[in-house]
């Protein structure tokens, strides 16, 4: 089955590839200044995950199908979660700032909607 991408040519195009881009940038940038043992602990771990959630986003739309597609928009939904329970961790560890942790979160959140709405529209399609 075909999906209807309207104007959309690339992963690349999609709004919550482009946002959760912008995420994982921030997620790295907030993460250099976790002390020196956090590197390849709680740091390191934020960054993977950070990372999956495009990653996914990406490799979904590739693999050419609607079903397998919305698969992998669940899991780079579950994995933009971890990011959210990683930021949580962090500030109550201290390693961020009460106003990064809200940063974070808010922009987490503005993912997961457009993630939602994504999975929305590919579900309503069929």
């Amino acid at each position: 089955m075909e999906i209807n991408t309207g104007d959309i040519r690339s992963y690349r195009d999609l709004v919550a590839w482009q946002k959760t881009m912008a995420l994982a940038k921030r997620i790295y940038g907030a993460t250099k200044l976790f002390p020196a043992e956090e590197m390849y602990g709680l740091a390191q771990q934020m960054r993977r995950a950070a990372v999956s959630v495009p990653s996914n986003i990406a490799e979904g739309y590739g693999r050419g199908g609607r079903k397998k597609y919305i698969h992998f928009l669940h899991i780079a939904r579950g994995s933009l979660y971890e990011v959210e329970t990683q930021t949580l961790i962090a500030g109550n560890l201290t390693y961020l700032t009460g106003e990064q942790v809200d940063s974070l979160l808010e922009d987490a959140n503005e993912c997961s909607r457009i993630l939602g709405g994504l999975i929305k529209s590919l579900n309503t399609g069929k």
